[in-house]
Order: structure tokens, then sequence, then C-alpha cells
């Protein structure tokens, strides 16, 4: 049904536009077809029913890549750091999405999220994460003994958790589809097939300054303003308009494994571990999945193609741009060994297993099969550090002042979709003086 739904709803979506006399001409021009690229363009016509807005993605169709290959959970705000765009815009788009979700109909369901300590260590990095989730906003946030973790999970054991009842999940890729579909409603235009290679000024047609083209045999466009919002490629494709590569997008694969179905009745809601900050990623966790399905994982490991989902997609370039920057080298110097244990757990099953099991003892290891991947555009700075936040640029030169870049847009940029679009809607209005 869903599958019938989405063909059905985006059977109008244009393929790139051919060469002809009259080039295309747009208000503004967003390229990337995932979920901030859609949020924003559906939220700017909102705004401005009256703009000319066209939205380019380069894959035959929408939320391919990280909109598409994510967990599918609704966050509820807890774990990111106070004051931070990323605390803040969570916060706000939980109760945005919900909200959508219910206006369209889209199927959700509010499984909540258990974030438990099981080792004494882990106790007061919880209590701090409780006081974080107070501190942030997040509605509802309980700390909760083992007496109660069993209750709301029966085969969890832990000696403390969080729980959050309004953590959720959702269809994140299909969810994408229908800001596109409301973006079409609204007016907007949608050109799928059309990877984007060149950004060039126009300043010669003073209404239009910007140029943009794909495959000499497509259509260019011309554009009053362009905003990028382009995930795995977003660094290189801001330095198509000058901007600097750094922060660089080092993608990193998260493998997950699934529960055999007979084994689903040992998780019911989201379980998630406390965050060891000696680490750079957070660690396996349980996220039941829509259809049914129950994710375990994942792990975090370099992936060998900026959109290569298995280790058997490989792209010598991409490998080669990732391990020979100065900030990859000096982050791998630093986790080296986190690095290994996260390659061996993604070959060795059982060593994924045995993480788990600190959280569901019975877990066995015939009860799991290898399950989907994803991948990660984890925004990296010369020195070595995750960038955790968001990250807009402009770059410099004569087109500057007409272009934004979302250069990062982190976990969990699905569930904060929604503000972040009105953020950049915001923006972009005083910006451009839309």
């Amino acid at each position: 049904m869903l599958t019938r739904h989405t063909f059905q709803a985006f059977r109008n979506i244009s393929g790139p536009p051919k060469k002809s006399v009259e080039l295309p001409k747009y208000d503004l021009v967003i390229v990337g077809g995932g979920i901030v690229g859609c949020a924003t363009a559906r939220q700017l016509l909102i705004e401005k029913p009256n703009l000319k807005i066209a939205l380019i993605e380069k894959e035959k169709e929408l939320a391919v890549h990280q909109s598409g290959h994510n967990s599918g959970v609704i966050h509820a705000g807890i774990y990111y750091t106070p004051g931070s765009l990323k605390a803040k815009l969570c916060v706000e788009g939980l109760d945005l999405s919900y909200k959508f979700f219910d206006e369209e109909k889209i199927p959700y369901k509010k499984t909540g999220k258990l974030i438990v300590a099981v080792e004494p260590e882990e106790v007061p990095r919880l209590d701090a994460l409780f006081t974080r989730a107070q501190t942030n906003g997040c509605r509802d946030i309980e700390m909760i003994d083992p007496k109660r973790i069993t209750e709301i999970e029966p085969h969890c054991r832990g000696l403390k958790a969080l729980w959050s009842p309004h953590t959720g999940i959702v269809d994140w890729g299909y969810v994408t589809k229908k800001f596109g579909e409301d973006f079409e409603k609204r007016g907007g235009k949608i050109y799928t097939s059309y990877p984007l290679e060149k950004i060039e000024d126009n300043l010669k047609d003073s209404n239009y300054p910007i140029r943009i083209s794909s495959d000499p045999s497509f259509a260019e466009f011309e554009t009053k303003n362009l905003i990028t919002c382009a995930g795995l490629q977003s660094d290189r494709v801001a330095a198509l308009s000058g901007c600097s590569m750094d922060p660089k997008i080092v993608p990193f694969r998260g493998e997950y494994l699934l529960l055999k179905p007979e084994k689903r009745h040992l998780v019911k809601t989201n379980i998630y571990p406390v965050p060891d900050p000696r680490f750079p990623f957070l660690g396996v966790h349980f996220t039941p999945r829509m259809n049914g399905d129950i994710w375990l994982g994942p792990n975090a490991v370099l992936a060998y193609k900026r959109e290569g989902y298995s280790y058997f997609s490989i792209s010598p370039s991409d490998l080669l741009e990732s391990l020979s920057y100065s900030g990859m080298q000096k982050l791998v110097k630093k986790h080296f060994t986190f690095g290994i244990k996260e390659l061996y757990r993604g070959i060795w099953i059982a060593a994924q297993v045995k993480q788990l099991q600190r959280f569901i003892p019975e877990l066995k290891y015939s009860d799991v099969t290898r399950g989907p991947s994803g991948v990660r555009a984890q925004a990296m700075d010369s020195a070595g550090n995750l960038v955790d936040d968001f990250v807009f640029d402009s770059g410099t030169g004569k087109l500057s002042s007409l272009i934004m870049h979302v250069r990062n847009a982190p976990s969990p940029a699905a569930t904060s979709s929604l503000a972040i679009a009105k953020m950049i809607t915001s923006e972009a209005v005083n910006r451009f003086k839309l």
C-alpha cells in the first residue's frame, strides 16, 4: 500500500528538463531532495506562496539516501547540548512533526524510549543526562528504577533508566515524500535525475544572477537565489560556489542486525545506551520499526564510498579523499582502538550481540540476522573533531549574498526538519529580501 501510494503521489514529478531556447527561471532553487530540502521548499511556499520555486534532486526519486536510510526514530531532544541549535530544533521539531503526522494521517507510533544504565559508572552520566533533558525542555521525562524498567520493557535489565514517553517511530522516507507532495500542490516544481555540476554567475541578467547546470543535454536554470541541502554531498556542492571544503563530509556506515520474527516479543520500545564521552558515536541500541521489524545496532565504520551501503560498494576516489584528510587521520589516531572494535563487531555478529546482551541478557546469537545499513554524512573539521551542530555557509564572492548552503544537518535532522525549515525560511526571507 505504501509503495503504491508513494508512486501515485509522485507520478507527476518531472525528470531533468531538456535544453530549450528559453531557460527555466525561478525566484529560488533548492538543491537536495532529502527531508531538509523538501521541508524547506514546502515551508517557503507556505510563507511566500507567490514565489516560483524549484527543487532539484540527483536521484530518480526523493529520500534515496539519509532520509530513507535511518532508524526511523522521532527523537525527544535528550542527548543534545543545552542551548545548541540541535537541542532547540529537536524539541520544537518533535511537536511540529506529530502535528503534521496527525493532519496528514501519516502512520506513526509513540513507542517511547528507555535510556538504560547497566553499569554503576554509567549512573552519574545518566543523572547528568536527566538534568540536560530538563534544561532542554523535553516533556515528561522520568528517572525510573529497575522495577519500572521491567514494567515498561519486561526483558530489559538495568540499574536505572530515563523514560521518554514522547519518543516515537515513523517512516521518514515516506514523510519526506509527503513534504514533496505538499510542495508541489502549492505550486512548486520538482526535477529528479538532475545532478548539480556547476554554479555560475549570470550577473549580466540582474534579475536572475545565478545559473546552475548539470549534464550538457539538460537545461540550465537561472535563479535569483539558491539554497543547498545536499547531505552526503554538501561540502562538494558548497565548493561549487567557492566555499571552503571545511567542514568535510566523511561518510560513516552504520550496520544493523535484525531480530528474527519469532523473537520480536523481546523488544517493545526503543532501548538506548548512556553515552560514553570517551567515544565519538553513541553505541548499539534497539529500535522497533513501523513494519514490525526490530533493528539492533548500529556499529559505525568508515564507508568506502559517499553513498556506499555495503563493504563491496567502493569508490577509490571517495576512500582516498576520506583517508587523506588531516581531520580523519587525527580522528583515527585518537580513536584507533574504538574503530577496530567497531569494524570487528561489523564482521563478527557475535561481538555485536554481546553488546546488546548488556540490556537484554536472554538475547542469543541465533536470534538475529544481518540487516540493513545506512550512511551518515559526518561533518568533520581539520583538527579531527566531529562537528556536532548545524553549519550554514555562503562562501565569498559575487554570489555569496544570494546563496545559502546547509553544510551540516546532523541527526536528529529528520525530527527537527520542520523546525529547521522554519529557521532556514526566516533566514532566507531576510537575507534574500523575498
